[in-house]
């Protein structure tokens, strides 16, 4: 399996933190040399090692602001 290569350009901010010390981020992230995207996910503390998560262009990512600021919480 090939390694998957990252470089987080820029930390937008943290959403939660576990018991663990995982944090739940939204950062800028380029993956394998590509341009950079939105992404959200867990990363260990020493940010080597991630869980799942899930990426957006900045198109999305202003998409994604709006549905949620018509939403009602």
């Amino acid at each position: 399996m090939a390694e998957i290569k990252f470089e987080i350009k820029e930390t937008i901010g943290v959403l939660a933190e576990s018991v663990k010390g995982w944090t739940k981020e939204v950062n800028l992230v380029s993956w394998n040399d590509k341009p950079a995207k939105y992404d959200i996910r867990e990363w260990d503390p020493l940010h080597q090692k991630m869980g799942k998560g899930i990426t957006f262009t900045a198109e999305e990512m202003i998409k994604l602001r709006d549905l949620l600021n018509e939403m009602e919480l």
